[in-house]
């Protein structure tokens, strides 16, 4: 198993999750790398159990190591001058989707809080909402959707460098906020197309 902070950083935004009973779309995970810039980037998305698929309410979830923060971990790690610390770009969409008439965006901004509960120091806070219509190709049905992203930085003091189970604790408050807030957007009175084309509340 790679041994590096990012790589910690996900296990402990992960365990939080799956702490929270939150499912994961296994098809949804990535772990990629920007070749021209060299940035890695770790994307994956977690919805309440028994929600279908593609399940009508999900978080989809970015973590972001740019490669800036690369560059200052190493020097700690190699033991140089501890300047600038590393930073973890994260970014939390939330979505509703598979709905049969278009959100009210106020609504929707009504459940969500202005900001994410502590992530050590930091708080992620919340955008503005993005609306979409999916058509048919013969323009006989539609779908609707509605995305509200919160996105903040994460910064790495050196002692959470030396020691990577505090990571778990400044995680830890994710699980719990992001499962309620996908239970608070359920109670929401909306109606959803199943997979099986039957609009149902």
């Amino acid at each position: 198993m790679l041994d590096h902070v990012f790589t910690d950083a996900i296990g402990a935004l992960r365990q939080a999750l799956e702490s929270a009973l939150l499912e994961r779309q296994a098809f949804e995970e990535r772990f990629q790398t920007d070749v021209l810039l060299g940035d890695l980037t770790w994307e994956t998305s977690y919805s309440l159990p028994g929600e279908g698929d593609p399940p009508r309410i999900r978080c989809d979830l970015t973590l972001e190591w740019p490669t800036w923060s690369q560059s200052s971990y190493r020097s700690w790690y190699i033991e140089e001058e501890f300047v600038d610390p590393p930073q973890i770009e994260i970014e939390v969409v939330i979505r509703i989707q598979r709905l049969t008439e278009a959100p009210d965006p106020t609504t929707v901004l009504a459940a969500l809080p202005l900001e994410s509960p502590p992530i050590g120091t930091e708080h992620l806070r919340r955008g503005g909402p993005t609306l979409e219509a999916a058509y048919e190709e013969e323009l006989s049905s539609v779908e609707h959707a509605i995305e509200v992203s919160y996105e903040g930085s994460y910064e790495l003091a050196e002692s959470t460098l030396a020691d990577g189970s505090i990571l778990d604790d400044h995680f830890s408050a994710m699980g719990g906020w992001i499962s309620s807030t996908l239970v608070r957007l359920g109670d929401l009175q909306m109606t959803f197309v199943p997979p099986d084309g039957d609009p149902k509340n």
